[in-house]
């Protein structure tokens, strides 16, 4: 829809600078056509003096009228947008106070909670919070839990006035600090993200550091704390930016702490550690409220709430909680009747971070709302100081000498391992001339060579017109001088009594004249609109065509590029520089043409006129290239300065507004706003130095047309004899014209080659390397079933995110068996993420990684990737509808997609909403809690429904209830899939059949959980005693009853493989025992047949009695094919449900299994069974689970046909 309206007004600008080109010849046509015919005397006087004033008031009628209405319709446009921003509600005021500079921390900080009732939107009936009351003192921790969507967010968010009250109040004495469920890094240095424009002392930074694991991390930094660190902390793991956001806030100083689930992002360890140094410890004097889904800290806290729907439905300490009936290891697990009971209270969402339930139709102005108030809710901006010097540090300081990465060496103390940095790549900035092949990839992506040749054409034939119709006005206002003087002289003759024969009047046909005339300026508009359309056409062509190509080049980039470059300069390509190539680059362009033409053309009409202009115009030329060369020169640079002051601006804008709460739960508006003025200031500079240097060339070029003027006009008198009037008038009138023209036509060159900059910069981003390709040749494509089984074989393989960094998986090995749950921990930064990286082939590995026998190195990036899904640690939401989000493709139903909705808790919440799955989606997914955002995702892979699932730290921001619901849907749906887990939670994978335990980009161990914790100096024991003593024990019973259950159910399934084996060669071997009888008993009848030729009764009766054996033996026959159907709807059931015949292998009865096998079959085969089975439970490698059930239907249908043969 953008393309098109693009392509309409390059089309209605043609239509506007077309005219523009052929308005003085029309406006001339018309006045001279009704002069002439009115019998005035068409003189090269009245012709070219009119014509220079219908070139003065051009502009200002043709030109310049269009764009004012343009311009006022876009104003009233911006300005409606505008008067709806400024009249959104505000922010409630803040106390002074609490924000002044100079504030001395309060002795009794609290918050106090009353009755508190509040909804995102009034328009929807549910609330977000109602009825919750609370207090907290100085001193005390309270923790809050509950399911995802229940409010917990939403509730720090009242106490930051971000989410406005219905009912009740929210009283807080002292300074908040906030610490988002989502952690904000912005770009900048670490110090900087840390110390946030407070003043910097070592002691208390340090302090910090320590507290919150991030020293040796900082250590092995090229520049230490003053790193710089990319966009979003894109650089830095999900780990790290948690701890950064951390420290952020325990340097604000603040007197009350509201902490929104920072344990999450962090492994068990960390965690630990965390809480003891951080919450336990550094802030153990200050009121500290913690949202939490980490259940085994709960018994250190002074308060818990429990949130359900918005509702406070339980308060106390942990051991009164539990006296009232509370079980908080219930939490923990779910069952089928608690899922029945509780799936719409679990996750019907009626808050979150923001509420789900908010309508889509508001989400504008919501973010209208919240950028309003970050620009006015700023009462103590001015008594803050200035930023920090080292805020605004050379970034070439930051970048000089350092490489993109870092190697991890060395450990965080004792326990905690250091991760990689990658530091963002400066912005390039080109040298030099925009290079003609910049021109011909321009013109080359709007146009092939016949269109451009017709362009070509149509320019040149607009100018040969334009100039023709001026020689023949020339040649017409001659031929009427010549007439109107032989009158005059014939008149006078005659008034003075003298003969006038001998005088000539010239006869002037102004009819033809007028015909010749009209056909011309009929020639100038068409081809002079023609050009203007084909111009537009091929431009906004070629804007388009680059902007997908870009666009495509950096879908199909390496990962790398996307660390590397901050949002905003991604974003300033295709706002900024997309937009000059939409809007301005075309007009230019067109402008610029048009004058260059008429330019050559007026030199060319004086000169050929008087040639002794050239000898003046070939000095003036050289001194005009000199100034254009300086010019440019000087102008390319500031252009190109420009562009990338230009970056920084828009970066700092979309980092503020992600990290909006936070900075006004800091009251550092005012500093963000001296910030960002820093940034438009630098931006304004480099715009100011272009405008100067733009006027320093007008003046320059002014002189130079007035040197070319006084050229043209002495050589006129100096060869006055030998020139007529008309093209004397002509030459002066083009002369006078090139005064405007030549100034605006050089500004225009200069201005396309400032704007080609855009160009270049875009075609610099459609050549970046891409990945292999999506798509591989057909030798080497999978099958088209691939993958049946989900078997992964990795074999020495190693990943290195670039060239010049650090390996991050070092010679790694190791194969997961088809449907197998695996389990990935590791410390942070051990390499678990990069696993992902590699089986993707987001990062090109080296090695061997194959797929059920298919390398999946060597196949298209689209037919791996379409075969694994992936559950993301930050789950990515895009926006649109709902039902896009889940089915892109819309290759499912609607019920299939309320099914999966369903399964993973999520149905009733989107039946709430107003519009169900037409819900629009906000950018990023806002309006869906970080919870909810898990489970959509989680829907979006049951819905693609491939063999092997790989989930990052799925379940790190959902409660432990709903984490349990999310196991048990992924354990169900996926039970025939392969499934990789990373997970901090060890609980969630204590369960898996194996553990993948990495440690610093090698395979520490990989075995059972409970396997694995038998060993005391295995780094899972350590991983696993680092959680405490409680939970510990439950981990490793975990594990325990995990491992033997799966023990029990393979031998279980094994003994029933067996069983099955043993039944179908029992079967068998009666078979082929009663298809011998069978056939001794039809050769004795046939026998009897011969012998009895007499005899025709005896033999009719032989027969039936044969017949009679027969058919009493198909009878017999049947009963084991239909023992061996229960036997196949049955396969899948637990040793407990198998029927009487398993069950009689290891009874007493001796029953058989197989109807009416001999009792001497069934005695042998039982005492074989039972000699056997132990060792078939070791070495038998088929259990019940893989056993085909194509298999089993051929076996059945084999034996149906040896029956059907026998009848």
């Amino acid at each position: 829809d953008e393309a098109s309206k693009v392509k309409l007004l390059g089309y209605i600008r043609g239509l506007i600078l077309g005219p523009f080109f052929v308005s003085v010849k029309l406006i001339a046509f018309l006045v001279y056509l009704a002069f002439v015919y009115s019998g005035g005397i068409l003189t090269s006087e009245r012709v070219f003096v009119s014509m220079a004033l219908f070139q003065a008031v051009r502009l200002a009628c043709v030109l310049f009228t269009p764009f004012a209405i343009q311009y006022i319709s876009d104003s009233k446009v911006t300005f409606k947008r505008m008067q709806t921003f400024l009249q959104l509600s505000e922010l409630p005021s803040t106390e002074l106070g609490r924000h002044e500079k100079d504030y001395s921390p309060a002795k009794n900080c609290r918050i106090v909670i009353e009755n508190v009732h509040a909804k995102w939107d009034k328009e929807v009936d549910q609330p977000t919070l109602q009825n919750v009351s609370a207090t907290v003192e100085s001193g005390r921790l309270v923790a809050i839990i509950g399911p995802v969507g229940a409010g917990k967010s939403s509730l720090l968010m009242a106490v930051l006035n971000e989410l406005p009250l219905l009912e009740g109040s929210i009283s807080v004495t002292g300074r908040l600090a906030y610490v988002s469920q989502q952690p904000w890094v912005f770009s900048a240095s670490l110090r900087q993200n840390i110390v946030f424009g407070n003043k910097y002392e070592k002691t208390k930074y340090d302090r910090i550091l320590k507290a919150c694991a991030l020293n040796k991390d900082i250590a092995i930094m090229p520049h230490g704390d003053l790193t710089l660190i990319g966009d979003r902390g894109v650089s830095l793991s999900g780990g790290q930016r948690a701890r950064v956001s951390l420290a952020r806030a325990l340097y604000m100083d603040a007197d009350v702490y509201l902490l929104d689930d920072p344990l999450s992002a962090v492994d068990t360890a960390v965690g630990r550690h965390i809480f003891e140094n951080v919450v336990q410890g550094y802030l153990k004097n200050k009121p500290r409220v913690l949202v939490t889904h980490q259940l085994q800290f709960l018994k250190e806290a002074e308060q818990i709430l429990i949130l359900k729907e918005g509702e406070m439905i339980g308060k106390g300490t942990f051991k009164e909680l539990s006296m009232s009936g509370i079980d908080f290891s219930s939490l923990l697990k779910s069952d089928d009747e608690q899922t029945d009971k509780t799936a719409s209270g679990h996750v019907t969402s009626t808050s979150g971070s923001h509420h789900l339930q908010r309508s889509m139709s508001h989400e504008p102005q919501s973010k209208l709302h919240e950028s309003s108030r970050h620009r006015l809710h700023s009462t103590s901006s001015k008594s803050h100081e200035v930023i920090n010097g080292n805020l605004r540090f050379s970034v070439h300081e930051s970048m000089r000498g350092s490489e993109l990465s870092l190697t991890s060496v060395g450990t965080i103390g004792d326990e905690f391992s250091a991760e990689e940095v990658q530091l963002p790549e400066e912005e390039e900035r080109h040298q030099g001339t925009v290079g003609l092949g910049i021109y011909y990839e321009y013109f080359k992506a709007g146009a092939g060579i016949i269109k451009f040749l017709l362009l070509v054409f149509l320019c040149l034939a607009a100018q040969g017109a334009y100039i023709l119709s001026d020689w023949w006005l020339s040649r017409w206002s001659n031929e009427e001088e010549a007439r109107y003087s032989a009158l005059e002289r014939h008149n006078a003759l005659l008034a003075e009594g003298y003969n006038a024969t001998n005088i000539t009047i010239p006869i002037v046909d102004t009819n033809f004249n007028v015909s010749v005339f009209s056909g011309i300026i009929g020639g100038v508009f068409l081809f002079g609109i023609l050009r203007a359309l084909m111009f537009f056409k091929v431009t906004v062509d070629a804007s388009q065509a680059l902007h997908n190509t870009m666009f495509a080049s950096i879908l199909r980039s390496h990962i790398g590029f996307f660390d590397t470059n901050p949002v905003g300069r991604i974003l300033n390509r295709f706002s900024k520089d997309i937009g000059h190539m939409d809007d301005l680059l075309p007009v230019t362009f067109f402008d610029f043409t048009q004058c260059a033409l008429l330019i050559l053309g007026i030199v060319g009409v004086a000169g050929v006129v008087n040639p002794w202009v050239f000898i003046v115009v070939a000095p003036l030329i050289v001194l005009f290239v000199i100034i254009r060369r300086y010019y440019i020169r000087t102008s390319r640079h500031i252009k190109r300065l420009e562009g990338t002051t230009r970056s920084p601006v828009f970066s700092h804008l979309s980092a503020s507004l992600q990290g909006l709460h936070t900075i006004r739960a800091f009251s550092v508006q005012g500093k963000f706003i001296e910030e960002f003025d820093n940034h438009q200031d630098l931006h304004t500079e480099a715009w100011f130095l272009f405008l100067t240097t733009s006027r320093w060339l007008a003046i320059r070029l002014d002189w130079l047309c007035a040197m070319f003027v006084t050229a043209v006009s002495f050589f006129c008198v100096v060869a006055a004899d030998s020139l007529n009037a008309g093209l004397v008038g002509l030459s002066m009138t083009y002369a006078m014209t090139l005064m405007g023209m030549f100034q605006w036509g050089v500004r225009q060159s200069a201005e396309v080659e400032n704007q080609m900059i855009s160009v270049e910069r875009v075609l610099d981003y459609s050549r970046l390397p891409s990945e292999a390709p999506l798509e591989a040749p057909n030798d080497r494509k999978p099958p088209p079933d691939w993958p049946q089984h989900g078997r992964i074989s990795v074999q020495r393989v190693s990943l290195k995110y670039s060239t010049d960094t650090p390996t991050v998986l070092k010679n790694i090995s190791f194969t997961i068996e088809a449907r197998e749950k695996i389990g990935i921990v590791g410390r942070t930064g051990a390499g678990k993420s990069s696993l992902i990286t590699m089986l993707f082939r987001l990062v090109e590995p080296t090695g061997s990684i194959t797929i059920d026998d298919v390398d999946t190195l060597q196949i298209g990036l689209h037919d791996l990737r379409n075969q694994i899904s992936i559950i993301p640690q930050d789950p990515v939401l895009f926006t649109g509808k709902l039902r896009r989000n889940l089915d892109p493709f819309s290759n499912h139903s609607d019920d299939a997609l309320w099914k999966a909705l369903g399964e993973v808790q999520l149905k009733n919440a989107v039946e709430d909403l107003p519009h169900g799955l037409d819900t629009e989606v906000s950018e990023g997914g806002i309006n869906f809690s970080v919870g909810q955002r898990q489970l959509i995702c989680l829907a979006r892979a049951i819905l693609r429904n491939n063999k092997i699932l790989m989930i990052d730290e799925a379940t790190a921001n959902v409660d432990p209830r709903t984490d349990g619901l999310i196991q048990q849907t992924i354990r169900e749906k996926f039970r025939k899939c392969t499934v990789l887990t990373i997970a901090h939670r060890l609980h969630t994978i204590m369960d898996s059949d194996r553990l993948l335990v990495l440690h610093d980009g090698e395979i520490e161990e990989f075995d059972a959980p409970h396997l694995l914790l038998q060993k005391p100096e295995g780094l899972l024991r350590k991983l696993v005693e680092q959680t405490g003593k409680t939970e510990t024990t439950n981990l490793i019973e975990i594990a325990r009853k995990s491992y033997e259950n799966k023990n029990r159910d393979d031998i279980n399934e094994e003994v029933q493989a067996s069983n099955l084996a043993e039944i179908m060669r029992a079967i068998s071997l009666h078979d082929v025992a009663m298809t011998i009888e069978e056939l001794d008993e039809l050769r004795m009848a046939e026998n009897k047949e011969k012998e009895a030729e007499n005899g025709t009764g005896d033999k009719e009766e032989d027969i039936e009695d044969a017949a009679e054996k027969v058919s009493r033996e198909e009878s017999e026959t049947k009963d084991p094919i239909q023992d061996i159907g229960g036997k196949d709807e049955d396969l899948n059931v637990d040793v407990g449900e198998m029927d009487n015949g398993v069950k009689s292998v290891d009874g007493p009865t001796g029953e058989t299994p197989v109807g009416d096998v001999d009792d001497e079959v069934e005695s042998e085969e039982k005492s074989k069974l039972l000699a056997d089975n132990g060792k078939k439970a070791d070495d038998l490698d088929v259990d019940v689970g893989k056993v085909d059930e194509n298999d089993e239907a051929n076996e059945t249908e084999n034996l149906l046909s040896k029956d059907e043969h026998r009848k």
